[in-house]
């Protein structure tokens, strides 16, 4: 049968109406009312195809017939042969989970394809005008990041003393370079370098460096899965990894889909010179290049060289000078949920014609229906990957356009949209800010003067590359993702999707107090003067932290602590709502009021830690973090015990984090 007749089968039982008629009709109404199925616009559309929508009727029928290869709508049938329809899919794989994709409405998505030069605006029309068809959507392209600036490793070149102040945990050669782990304030990385500046990743390494039950899909360009660097970390199918090449051997409608698969080509992933930008690599190196391997780089949950790392599904929607649309991009996502992924990190978004329609979050779950849905799926899976989430969790660059609002998908108010900072701690020059976006990370900035203040991973072939944007800030929130299902894993603890979201913005160090003045960013083709202010208030809630990141999955309050600096701390502000009657003990000898350990004591050089009418000074003169324990009085002023009636003691845990110009940014609490 003509592959065009299997998609008249989709709309079975839908009115029957002669192909002449309905055409008249529609060419006599000027605004039919059936245009307002037509969800979004050919301005940055895929030729060649469309998405439609069909009705529950129409799938039950589909299903009850068990196949698409009978014709009972004689409206659609003739539309589809005067548009010159050449074949008709499900958007989604039927192979991979199809229960799964039913309980979730993906089933009634499907792909019309047509002949070259076919006018989509009218063919939309058309579609639209069938009972059946619910809704039409273009195919929207999904662009590359633009203003990336990558500078290849060079030793010669680019070699640099320590960026970090603390000795790294892990023997990886080039750790050193990779200034936003740990920020020292070297201005040989970058002119005003500031110290803090940074995730504040040794200390949670401390603490855990992933788990390979963990997997991110990196949705993006594919990943050079055969790099030293990341090689070990990489996501596998067993089934494929073991069967036999060129067969399907785990039936999920994909051949050889050994590390993942490119959604572009239907084939296996590729990241092959000259169009390949190893994008996708970079991204994966920042999340989970193999950590104490004794090569390279580091990765944020890249384990500690014992295989324990987390792992990289590469979910490809770029190849070459190819960029996906609505089909590659659904099924990608779709992927993503049924092999395995609990955290989908994505560094793309629409095109700036399309991002610029947007004014509120219709814009996802109404113009671009398909991807909204098929994310929804993923973050509401009903069959979770990884016992620590009860869902899925999805991070999106918040866009390189330096313009007061996220870009979508990043800016719908369900995802996370990450912001950019530069090794100064100050906004990068080409990040965007205000409106949907939520938290901020290293993107870094590299200048034309040379300075080598990018975010240092991989590239393909066994490279290493310098390179920034949104793009590269965003995988740094996905590898603390990571980190913190990894911990919770080790705590048995499930946490669900909100509760990871609202941990990952809350875990945060101050931004603010850089947000004034001016700024100068030298950067091609000329120097750009930044006013500070208007970033104000409009970065997220501040730079992520991924030392307070695991305290919140494990339930313990931080405390920030400047150092070098006594600090007067109220405790009590830290507990329920603030105002909780609680009195803290008088210390005896004995018997003291704050509990600290003396390896805690050494590290963080703690000069002083007393309690002065129920508030902590401490004073702590090394960088770091540490655990220590505040007692307390509930149910009356002084401890009961004996022949004395009073209160019960109690000890709460607060973790101190030390760090340079430490202050409670706003939100955090």
């Amino acid at each position: 049968m003509n592959r065009l007749k299997l998609l008249v089968c989709i709309v079975a039982g839908a009115l029957a109406v002669s192909c002449t008629q309905d055409f008249e009709e529609s060419q006599r109404i000027e605004a039919p009312a059936y245009a307002k199925k037509v969800l979004n616009t050919s301005a940055c559309a895929m030729g060649g195809e469309l998405i439609i929508y069909v009705d529950e009727q129409t799938m039950e029928q589909i299903d009850q017939a068990g196949s698409v290869t009978r014709s009972g709508n004689s409206q659609l049938d003739c539309i589809a042969q005067e548009l010159d329809a050449l074949s008709v899919e499900h958007v989604f794989n039927m192979q991979l989970k199809p229960e799964w994709l039913r309980r979730h409405g993906l089933d009634r998505w499907f792909v019309v394809r047509f002949a070259e030069g076919v006018d989509l605006d009218k063919a939309a029309l058309k579609l639209a005008s069938v009972d059946a068809v619910e809704r039409v959507q273009f195919s929207n392209i999904v662009e590359r990041p633009k203003h990336g600036i990558s500078v290849e490793y060079d030793p010669a070149q680019h070699s640099v003393t320590r960026s970090s102040s603390v000795t790294p945990m892990f023997n990886d050669p080039m750790y050193d370079l990779q200034w936003h782990y740990s920020n020292s304030g070297n201005e040989q990385v970058f002119p005003g370098a500031q110290a803090g500046a940074d995730i504040n990743l040794p200390a949670a390494w401390e603490i855990t460096a992933g788990r390979p039950e963990v997997v991110v899909a990196v949705v993006d360009e594919g990943v050079d899965y055969d790099h030293i660097d990341i090689a070990d970390n990489m996501w596998q199918n067993e089934a494929e990894a073991n069967g036999v090449e060129g067969v399907d051997d785990d039936g999920n409608g994909y051949v050889d889909d050994i590390y993942g698969f490119n959604f572009v080509t239907n084939g296996s992933i590729s990241c092959s010179r000259p169009n390949d930008s190893g994008h996708g690599t970079h991204v994966a190196g920042t999340v989970a290049a193999v950590n104490n391997n004794g090569v390279g780089v580091c990765g944020i949950a890249g384990g500690t060289g014992k295989g324990d790392g987390v792992r990289i599904m590469s979910c490809q929607i770029f190849s070459n000078s190819a960029s996906a649309g609505t089909l590659a991009t659904a099924r990608a996502i779709q992927y993503a949920a049924a092999m395995g992924a609990s955290i989908l990190q994505c560094s793309w978004g629409f095109g700036a014609q399309a991002t610029g329609l947007a004014n509120d979050n219709n814009f996802m779950s109404g113009q671009y229906l398909v991807e909204y849905e098929a994310i929804q799926a993923f973050i509401y899976n009903d069959e979770p990957n990884c016992a620590a989430l009860d869902g899925g969790v999805v991070i999106f660059a918040a866009g390189n356009d330096s313009a007061a609002e996220a870009g979508y998908p990043g800016a719908f108010n369900e995802y996370i949209a990450v912001t950019a900072f530069a090794p100064d701690g100050k906004p990068a020059w080409y990040t965007n800010y205000n409106r949907g976006c939520n938290v901020a990370a290293p993107g870094g900035e590299i200048r034309m003067d040379g300075s080598t203040g990018g975010v240092f991973s991989l590239q393909r072939d066994d490279r290493y590359e310098y390179n920034n944007g949104t793009s590269m800030a965003c995988p740094h929130v996905s590898g603390i993702a990571a980190l913190a299902l990894s911990y919770a894993l080790d705590l048995g603890k499930t946490l669900s999707v909100q509760e990871l979201k609202t941990i990952l913005q809350t875990s945060v160090n101050d931004i603010e107090s850089n947000l004034t003045g001016l700024r100068d960013a030298y950067v091609y083709p000329s120097n750009i003067v930044m006013n500070l202010n208007n970033y104000k208030g409009k970065m997220g809630t501040g730079m992520i932290d991924a030392y307070r990141v695991l305290m919140g999955v494990r339930g313990t309050t931080c405390l920030p602590v400047s150092v070098g600096e006594e600090m007067e701390i109220n405790v009590n502000s830290y507990l329920g709502d603030g105002s909780l009657s609680l009195k803290i003990p008088k210390a005896t000898a004995d018997i003291p009021n704050v509990i600290i350990s003396d390896e805690v004591r050494e590290k963080l050089g703690i000069e002083t830690a007393e309690i002065v009418d129920n508030k902590l000074y401490i004073k702590c003169n090394n960088i770091g973090t540490g655990i220590i324990k505040v007692a307390f009085i509930s149910g009356g002023l002084s401890q009961g015990g004996g022949l004395s009636i009073g209160g019960m003691r109690i000890e709460k845990e607060f973790a101190l984090v030390v760090r340079p110009n430490n202050s409670t940014p706003a939100g955090w609490l």
